[in-house]
């Protein structure tokens, strides 16, 4: 079939990234094709369960019981509050154990090595490692350990990985920022202040990421807490509403696609 192959950059926010779930619903209810995923901690997730085969309404069924008390697993604070192991069990059963080349489309899952400060791309082996060093807020979650590299959330490094699925050779990029910052809100807790501070170190990188994208999609969810999983059905209506505003342009930038080549 003769059509651009169509990436999406799914970015980190925390409990706000199930707007990702609204916008993968409204693609596919626009018959616009998803070919390759790139994603960041939450984005990786919402990715890769995608990517797994959960059609749409079994992703939103997953999303609206996921709460906190079924990843939480307290440990002493060395280098985190949560020792991870909880969510990554999850992560495994919901992807059915699978690796990411067996993913029914292509799904790359961005870390941040915290030794050396570089970005690695996982673009194969087992979804749930993947997963869990991509969604390892530092401060909160305890490193992964992966092959010598201890590994945090791929939002330290890259945001919203535009480059990434761009590499996987996508003609129209379509990102998905969900966790612009804030300003003035209330910050009561470290979760808080560490989400926070990632937000606003990453301001001026993902300004750049929009010049590279095709269309950036930024749901208004910043009134959201990023920690606390609840809200989660509007959380990913406003997913859903926001990119009816971008169709139009998406559809016409397939069209030009199409007429140029």
């Amino acid at each position: 079939m003769h059509r651009p192959k169509i990436g999406l950059a799914l970015g980190s926010g925390g409990a706000r990234g199930f707007a990702h779930v609204g916008v993968i619903k409204t693609l596919l209810d626009e018959k616009i094709p998803i070919d390759m995923i790139a994603g960041s901690s939450m984005g990786a997730m919402v990715g890769c369960f995608y990517g797994a085969g959960l059609d749409i309404e079994r992703l939103y069924t997953l999303s609206k019981v996921f709460r906190r008390k079924y990843y939480l697993d307290f440990t002493l604070p060395k280098m985190g509050f949560i020792a991870g192991n909880r969510v990554k069990e999850l992560i495994r059963i919901f992807t059915f154990g699978r690796n990411l080349q067996e993913l029914d489309i292509p799904v790359h899952v961005v870390a941040t090595d915290l030794m050396t400060g570089d970005k690695v791309i996982f673009k194969e082996g087992p979804i749930a490692d993947a997963v869990r060093a991509s969604i390892s807020i530092p401060g909160i979650f305890v490193p992964e350990k992966l092959n010598d590299k201890l590994l945090v959330d791929g939002g330290v490094v890259d945001r919203v990985p535009v480059s990434v699925v761009e590499e996987m050779g996508a003609d129209i990029i379509i990102a998905v920022d969900v966790s612009h910052v804030k300003q003035n809100t209330e910050i009561t807790s470290i979760f808080d202040v560490i989400m926070q501070s990632i937000d606003i170190l990453q301001m001026e990188a993902v300004a750049n990421r929009a010049i590279a994208s095709d269309i950036m999609i930024r749901p208004p969810v910043e009134m959201y807490n990023s920690r606390a999983f609840t809200n989660i059905d509007e959380i990913i209506a406003i997913g859903e509403e926001e990119t009816k505003k971008h169709i139009q342009k998406i559809h016409g930038l397939i069209e030009q696609w199409k007429e140029q080549h």
